[in-house]
């Protein structure tokens, strides 16, 4: 009997341990972008990538939450200076179920994109068959686009 019982404490405490874990282990919340003009930003998640928005509490016209996955978001917030320049392997990513058909998004808006080697109008073909390519967005922020699967 003192062994079932000590065997019980043993399982307990360890799932007390393992609840106590994942309680601190962190998860994407979301992504937050720091923009000059919310308006050209927001025509361009919109319009391009046609993000759900999501409310926002501040109603200040300063913010745009957009939904970009299950519990994650992308904040959009103005009072940036001036847009800067970032690196392409500095980037978010969004995965579509064609890159060709994306690409046609993009040539109707006349928006340019480049491949992983910074090639304009050209397409990465990864070895693992991942289609990509990249965009910037209004502020000089890199997107990748592609088509993995998960």
């Amino acid at each position: 009997m003192k062994r079932i019982v000590f065997i019980l404490l043993i399982s307990l405490s360890a799932m007390t341990q393992s609840a106590s874990a994942q309680s601190i282990k962190p998860h994407i919340n979301h992504l937050a972008v720091y923009v000059v003009n919310l308006q050209r930003s927001v025509d361009f998640y919109t319009g391009v990538f046609n993000l759900d928005t999501i409310p926002e509490p501040f109603h200040d016209n300063k913010h745009a939450w957009y939904r970009i996955g299950p519990g994650v978001a992308l904040h959009v917030i103005e009072g940036a200076a001036q847009p800067k320049e970032y690196f392409q392997n500095n980037h978010i990513c969004f995965s579509v179920g064609s890159v060709d058909a994306f690409l046609q998004v993009l040539r109707a808006k006349n928006i340019p994109w480049v491949n992983a080697k910074g090639e304009k109008m050209q397409i990465t073909n990864r070895v693992d068959g991942v289609k990509q390519i990249w965009v910037m967005d209004p502020d000089g922020y890199w997107i990748e686009i592609n088509d993995a699967k998960d």
